[in-house]
């Protein structure tokens, strides 16, 4: 049952955001205003305060350089799947990298890296990673492909860490991480404050775009995307991250932890990016949902034949 209780909160809220539109108590501009209250205001905040509090010793190890190897992996795959299976375009290839490759590590892969590996030592790793590395990745694609003649634009992609709030936030944390700075209490209890919205405003975005699939500004995600999607995220990243993980002679708790993250499903970070550039906003959004779901069984099976 600790699985299970894991998920409960993310499906409850997901709920709530789609029955308070369907029964119009937040309108039309629901989730798109939340998406964007997440993006710029609570995310920023919930990265800044997890990275500042975050020590990067050990950050460098052979779980994370198995870890990164099945990320890079199945993001490419998905980038380029994208193009050569569905015909997506440019900006919407990011997206269907970031569904196949970008794990839970928030408010899913912290109870269930506590429940299933006794610790979130090797998690806030992940996090690091995803961050610092994985999102601005994403987020320069999404940026370059923003300009309607799709030209590189040096300057503003050199300026993209100033003016993307998630980079900014997260660069700012480590940081203060680093040189052992602390916010005053009134400030740090004002971010802890507006941190604590983010998953379950993000959750409620969720659930409110998925009562307007017609208003989506991508085309509609077809079934045969979201299993190979699904395929990729839960089926090859975990298989490659095992692999990498013998490869690297990792210790069994060690390929434990590596493993079970690598299984985690698509973050609704996905979606909220993909709001925020408008492309590919009907495939993130079912892919965290359909991820989420099956990733129940796929992690207890994984979980259960490595522990």
């Amino acid at each position: 049952m600790s699985l299970v209780s894991a998920f409960v909160p993310i499906w409850v809220l997901t709920a709530i955001g789609w029955a308070a539109c369907r029964w119009g108590l937040l309108g039309e501009a629901a989730a798109s205003v939340l998406g964007r209250f997440v993006f710029h205001l609570a995310m920023p905040s919930a990265l800044f305060l997890a990275l500042s509090r975050m020590p990067l010793s050990g950050f460098a190890n052979r779980s994370l350089l198995a870890f990164a190897v099945s990320t890079a992996a199945v993001v490419g795959l998905g980038w380029v799947g994208a193009s050569r299976l569905f015909d997506r375009t440019p900006g919407e290839r990011p997206i269907w990298g970031m569904a196949a490759g970008y794990v839970n590590s928030a408010n899913l892969g912290i109870p269930i890296a506590t429940q299933v590996v006794g610790s979130v030592s090797f998690l806030a790793e992940v996090v690091l990673l995803q961050v610092l590395v994985v999102t601005p990745v994403i987020l320069v694609a999404l940026d370059r492909h923003s300009d309607p003649a799709g030209r590189v634009r040096v300057r503003h992609i050199a300026s993209l860490p100033v003016r993307n709030p998630v980079i900014l936030a997260s660069l700012l944390g480590v940081v203060c991480s680093a040189a052992g700075l602390r916010l005053p209490s009134a400030a740090d209890a004002s971010l802890t404050l507006l941190s604590g919205a983010a998953v379950p405003a993000a959750l409620v975005a969720l659930g409110a775009s998925l009562h307007r699939p017609a208003a989506s500004r991508a085309e509609p995600a077809e079934p045969a995307e979201l299993a190979v999607i699904a395929a990729l995220k839960l089926v090859a990243q975990p298989v490659i991250a095992y692999a990498a993980g013998l490869a690297l002679h990792l210790s069994a708790p060690q390929m434990l932890a590596v493993v079970v993250c690598a299984g985690l499903p698509t973050a609704q970070n996905t979606f909220i990016y993909s709001q925020e550039y408008g492309v590919g906003e009907a495939v993130a959004n079912r892919a965290v949902v359909v991820t989420t779901t099956l990733s129940l069984a796929t992690l207890a099976a994984a979980a259960s034949m490595l522990g």
